[in-house]
């Protein structure tokens, strides 16, 4: 039973990571795909990938803002719009700092805690852009679970850092 829940976890992670193909590669950000699962009947509400929607968005937030569309409501109403478990996967680590002044990934996560109960990551996010990512703390802190999913993690990054400049 377990075997078959891991490799169902592994499952979403790589239609996670073939959303991630879709996004443009560029120097400035990772690649990243998310998948948002209701748990009673494991169907995705929403999908995103990083750049998918105009304004500089990340794989999460536009999930969020395609399922507020759905729900005739804003990313804030979510939580009063959406009931029961559901899970969150994402290739990428949800970031916790945006250098181009939006809301944090981790913070969109919390505020949604009533509804999303579990984060699926494929890796860590690299130290990159923001340093250490305190992310995965504050989820636990406010009652999410965080879940590693092993399998892909040579594959996720270089998906999320294709268009980085490497070191010579």
């Amino acid at each position: 039973m377990e075997a078959q829940v891991e490799s169902q976890h592994k499952a979403c992670m790589a239609k996670c990571l073939e959303l991630a193909r879709k996004s443009p590669p560029k120097p400035t950000n990772f690649r990243v795909g998310a998948m948002i699962i209701r748990e009673s009947d494991l169907s995705t509400i929403a999908q995103g990938y990083t750049l998918e929607l105009p304004g500089n968005t990340h794989a999460e937030q536009c999930c969020f803002i395609k399922l507020a569309e759905q729900h005739s409501t804003t990313e804030e109403g979510l939580a009063k719009a959406i009931t029961g478990p559901h899970a969150l996967y994402t290739t990428v680590e949800p970031c916790f700092k945006r250098l181009s002044g939006n809301l944090p990934c981790v913070e969109r996560v919390i505020r949604q805690s009533s509804w999303i109960k579990t984060v699926y990551v494929g890796v860590q996010e690299p130290e990159t852009f923001v340093g250490q990512n305190p992310g995965r703390k504050m989820l636990e802190d406010a009652g999410i679970q965080v879940v590693l999913v092993d399998g892909l993690e040579d594959e996720i990054l270089a998906v999320a850092t294709a268009g980085h400049i490497k070191d010579a």
